[in-house]
């Protein structure tokens, strides 16, 4: 049987891997990974992609994503899935705070969070 493991959030450090980004990879396995962003207002992410399935939700602050052909803005509480391979990129409108779940685990995230 497998073991359930609790990850607790003030026991994780913060990673930047760019200036006003900052990430926190919580609890994972190979096939989902949970991750908290913080985006300071102004930041503006690279536009890429990636194949792993993306679900998002917006904890608090303000963003305008662009994915595939499209536009919008995202604000408290609001979510959306972005499909593996899509051209995505985000920009913070304000300080926000996000939860992504990827699909499968990010394996590029491992090796910078110390990850199995």
């Amino acid at each position: 049987m497998s073991e359930i493991k609790t990850v607790r959030q003030e026991a994780i450090d913060l990673s930047n891997p760019e200036p006003g980004l900052k990430r926190q990879v919580l609890a994972h396995n190979k096939n989902l990974m949970l991750v908290r962003h913080l985006m300071r207002k102004g930041w503006h992410g690279a536009r890429h992609s990636h194949p792993h399935d993306q679900l998002v939700y917006i904890i608090k602050g303000h963003l305008n994503f662009i994915g595939g052909d499209s536009s919008f803005e995202v604000k408290t509480g609001d979510s959306f899935v972005v499909p593996g391979g899509t051209q995505h990129q985000a920009s913070a409108l304000e300080d926000s705070e996000v939860l992504d779940i990827f699909h499968p685990w990010r394996e590029d995230y491992a090796p910078v969070h110390g990850l199995e």
